[in-house]
């Protein structure tokens, strides 16, 4: 007799053969009818000419933007809902074909440029001289390879950090996320974080075209230097870094200066540095020769001014000299001649004056026989009356 089953014991079942039968399964096919629910799931379609499969995923699993129109590989397992529909759990979508990379490309790019993820004005110059450089890449690539080799050749004395990662395949985008996450959260950050990869088709550079790795760029602290594939290749990872290098190589040659080159610019800043110092010290020295002539001219004008007064004032002095000596002889003159006509020197040889009041008397005449007269003489006088 057969087993009796509930419902719901049929539906699990049923998942489980599924599962087992089919633990991962790629179906390629178109996408119709694609709808985001709630901001967290997402509900799709996958047909050809003759069926159609019914898809659904959480949104953080989307790492490609999607359309109706295009064509993809969408990989998961098949699973019966407990309403009894058949659905398609998918883990992660692949697109399928250039055609549809570049359609996706230039879809994720529109709208991560109407974000301002790529302006130019939020971009940062790299560090002049870095010591410390975060690596993002593949240690076993060639492009690491060369990464290395010309950064040894142009510089020196640098710490390289690499965060090994796969570039290529569905574990890559997350692997770099982490890694630049890694270097903006370490407690000894590094100057700058360089991502690079060799070259190859579109699909292969896919990781470096996902939303997540293109805002991991952006979003750094530390400032950014991409370079992706070849020279023609520009990825979204390149156009969100605050520097895009054309390729691997070229990503070392901008990371750091060239020791030659630095070494001759030093070499020949000093020697503009001499030449101006020696221009300097040749006109500071004429300067200061201009300087002590003037000092001179000015020192010298006054003292040779101070020696012709010296010389003037000798030649007054022997002037006034002479000139006191002829009033001293004159004045000498002068005193003998007062000396003759002193009435006291006329006294002095025997004569006298007589005097009558305040009055001279020069003859008898002249003398009151009523009052008395004074004689003078040369050390004395005597009153004196006339009488009858």
């Amino acid at each position: 007799m057969n087993q009796v089953l509930t419902v719901s014991e049929f539906l699990n079942a049923l998942n489980e053969t599924m599962g087992f039968a089919f633990p991962e399964v790629i179906v390629q096919g178109e996408v119709s009818s694609f709808k985001i629910n709630q901001g967290k799931w997402v509900f799709f379609d996958v047909k050809d000419k003759e069926a159609t499969l019914g898809c659904f995923m959480a949104i953080y699993q989307l790492k490609v933007p999607l359309e109706d129109g295009m064509q993809v590989r969408v990989i998961g397992t098949p699973k019966l809902t407990k309403w009894g529909k058949f659905s398609f759990t998918v883990k992660r979508v692949e697109l399928a074909g250039e055609g549809e990379l570049k359609r996706a490309f230039l879809m994720l790019q529109k709208k991560l440029g109407d974000e301002g993820l790529f302006a130019t004005e939020r971009k940062r110059p790299l560090p002049q001289y870095p010591r410390k450089i975060g690596l993002v890449a593949s240690g076993q690539s060639a492009a690491y390879a060369d990464f290395i080799k010309i950064l040894s050749q142009r510089w020196g004395g640098l710490q390289i950090q690499l965060a090994d990662v796969q570039v290529q395949g569905a574990a890559a985008p997350d692997q770099v996320v982490g890694a630049i996450r890694q270097f903006n959260e370490s407690a000894e950050p590094v100057d700058v974080v360089v991502v690079i990869r060799g070259g190859g088709s579109l699909e292969d550079l896919q990781a470096f075209n996902t939303e997540d790795v293109a805002r991991a760029v952006a979003g750094s602290r530390i400032p950014t230097i991409v370079g992706v594939g070849h020279e023609i290749d520009v990825s979204l990872a390149d156009m969100a870094a605050d520097v895009r290098a054309a390729t691997p190589t070229d990503a070392a040659r901008i990371v750091v200066p060239d020791r030659m080159a630095v070494a001759g610019e030093l070499d020949s800043r000093i020697a503009r540095m001499e030449q101006h110092i020696h221009q300097n010290l040749l006109r500071r020295e004429q300067l200061l020769l201009t300087s002590v002539t003037r000092m001179e001219r000015f020192v010298r004008q006054p003292i040779e001014r101070l020696a012709r007064a010296a010389i003037n004032l000798r030649r007054d002095l022997g002037t006034i000299e002479r000139t006191l000596q002829l009033r001293q002889q004159h004045l000498e003159g002068l005193v003998r001649n007062l000396k003759n006509v002193d009435p006291k020197a006329v006294l002095a040889r025997g004569y006298s004056l007589v005097r009558q009041g305040d009055k001279l008397v020069k003859s008898a005449a002249d003398i009151n026989t009523k009052q008395s007269f004074m004689i003078q003489f040369a050390n004395d006088q005597a009153n004196a009356r006339l009488e009858e």
